[in-house]
């Protein structure tokens, strides 16, 4: 499966899925090279006058949406009309998301939104989930949750950072597991297995999150609705 499209496939999943935001709506912004082009579409569509307000995901997402002029709020003042996200792989309308360490905040913002637009290249789709799930752990638990997804079949490595010694830290001072199960026959199962277990801040499936996926091709977009 190609793990990889080109930019212009991201950008024309990105700003499809923003053509959906209206006027007054507040948006869930999400992490990731996909997910960006819609906050600059988005960005500029508030210069020509939209008004909207954005809920991000992540440091990387704010400092996009700060960039590109739009305004912020939190969860706490409002609801988001609609997200748009992202996704690391794609089979059956479940996703695995995390590459950005940003899975965390992401399922907050994306399961309280109304609908959830996922952007992604049409390399992003699988028959079965297969890749590495990331999961967020709080640090005194790394050997533990290490443990137990052993246990579940899982072989996982702790998340280094590539550009300077030791982890990676989230943006919630947490560490992340990549836990290879393998083909996942039951996305349910594994999404309930996972988040039983002590230490563990959240995984990367998202389970019947998705109400659209907006698909780039390198000569078009593709919509599905799920």
């Amino acid at each position: 499966m190609k793990r990889g499209g080109s930019e212009d496939a991201k950008r024309r999943a990105g700003e499809s899925a923003a053509d959906a935001v209206d006027d007054g709506m507040v948006v869930g912004l999400g992490t990731g090279s996909t997910a960006a082009h819609a906050i600059r579409a988005l960005g500029r569509e508030v210069d020509a006058g939209l008004d909207i307000e954005g809920i991000p995901t992540s440091f990387q997402s704010r400092e996009l949406a700060h960039d590109a002029g739009i305004e912020l709020t939190t969860l706490d003042e409002s609801t988001p009309d609609i997200a748009i996200d992202g996704a690391d792989q794609v089979a059956d309308g479940h996703l695995i998301k995390g590459g950005g360490a940003a899975h965390a905040r992401e399922k907050i913002v994306d399961a309280a939104a109304d609908r959830l637009l996922v952007v992604v290249d049409d390399g992003k789709f699988a028959d079965e989930l297969d890749i590495p799930v990331p999961v967020e752990i709080l640090p005194d638990a790394r050997q533990t949750v290490a443990d137990a997804v052993r246990a579940q079949g899982s072989d996982p490595e702790l998340r280094r950072a590539e550009r300077k010694d030791g982890p990676v830290v989230t943006d919630n001072g947490n560490l992340v597991l990549d836990c290879d199960f393998g083909p996942i026959a039951n996305p349910t199962e594994r999404a309930v297995a996972l988040a039983e277990l002590p230490g563990v801040v959240e995984h990367g499936l998202f389970v019947d999150l998705a109400d659209e996926i907006h698909v780039g091709t390198d000569e078009r977009v593709r919509i599905e609705e799920l």
